[in-house]
């Protein structure tokens, strides 16, 4: 695999897993108990405020979101066969003997990026659909949002 496109993937997969964890716990810590849809309508609802969305292209943000959603479901449960206790367990299977147990990691890692793999291109798509689809002022905004490393959009104005 070209180095470029591995950079990418493990860059989408970081994403997505960041967006998917502050969302669940956003969501937890607002009382919303997890509630997926609901921390989605208010996400939707709040960047499109900020960026001035029209319903296109906030039903094209919604679509996002649940693809970054799905993605994030798809990463925590790989490898959690029979529901074996998610990422969690996993990652603590493999502390539990005398020694970290290197194929058990090598295996997670796999099936991790297994579910990476065959999401992204539905989550790029969906980024592709949403992005191309805002006009040059809104997406500046989203440019300005990402350089200040996705700190603060919206508290001060």
């Amino acid at each position: 695999m070209k180095p470029w496109i591995k950079r990418s993937l493990f860059g989408f997969a970081g994403a997505a897993i960041v967006a998917g964890s502050l969302g669940a716990c956003a969501a937890h810590r607002s009382g919303w108990g997890g509630d997926p849809a609901g921390f989605r309508a208010r996400m939707v609802e709040r960047v499109g405020g900020k960026l001035d969305l029209d319903a296109a292209q906030k039903q094209k943000l919604n679509v996002l979101a649940e693809k970054l959603q799905a993605q994030r479901t798809a990463i925590r449960d790989a490898g959690d066969a029979g529901g074996a206790g998610g990422t969690r367990a996993q990652f603590q299977s493999l502390f539990a003997g005398a020694r970290l147990d290197q194929a058990g990691a090598s295996k997670m890692i796999e099936e991790k990026m297994a579910a990476v793999r065959s999401g992204s291109p539905e989550v790029i798509a969906a980024a592709a659909d949403f992005f191309d689809n805002l006009n040059p002022a809104q997406q500046q905004k989203v440019r300005d949002f990402m350089n200040k490393g996705g700190r603060r959009w919206g508290r001060h104005g």
